[in-house]
């Protein structure tokens, strides 16, 4: 009888407020790291919004970003994979606009794992973007997204810097999870 082996897989999200080099971080990662990178679902589905969420959208987000999540880990070969942002950012946008979190997203967060996350910071100026809604809101965000991970009893690094020295910083927090951890990359 073959036996199947279990597929060992590390992820790492990049998080954080709104302009903070989170897409672009995640896509150098996995470049620099050899491996690929899952994108954020809510920059395809809100392309076709005009900024009036609602929170049948912020589900719907939900779940395009689970089953993209899904569907590239089904098919990963590595053993490490970066996430543009995670469902937490589902319940931080939920809870700011609609002041409430519907108890199925709450429930996978706590079930849906990282094994590391980069908090980007907001010290890279402002880039305007018809998807971006709060430039003023970015500090609030920051303490949000800290407490949130604090509250999963999460593993983060904040990530600072500008240019090429922010990359460096989260390559630094990202390969010594990786050697302290003693995770083989394929």
């Amino acid at each position: 009888m073959e036996e199947k082996l279990e597929k060992t897989l590390c992820k790492i999200a990049v998080v954080g407020p709104e302009s903070t080099g989170k897409s672009i971080m995640a896509s150098r990662l996995a470049q620099d790291f050899g491996t690929w990178y899952i994108p954020e679902y809510s920059r395809y589905y809100c392309e076709g919004l005009n900024n009036q969420y609602t929170l049948q959208d912020e589900v719907n987000i939900f779940h395009g970003q689970i089953a993209l999540e899904n569907a590239i880990i089904e098919v990963l070969p590595h053993t490490l994979v970066f996430c543009d942002t995670t469902i937490l950012t589902v319940k931080i946008w939920s809870d700011y606009l609609f002041n409430y979190t519907p108890d199925n997203v709450l429930k996978e967060i706590r079930k849906r794992t990282y094994d590391l996350y980069l908090l980007m910071d907001i010290d890279l100026p402002w880039v305007d973007d018809p998807l971006r809604d709060f430039p003023g809101k970015r500090e609030y965000f920051l303490d949000v997204w800290k407490k949130e991970l604090e509250d999963l009893g999460a593993r983060y690094g904040l990530v600072r810097g500008i240019g090429e020295n922010r990359f460096q910083n989260a390559q630094k927090i990202v390969s010594g999870f990786l050697n302290q951890n003693r995770i083989q990359l394929r």
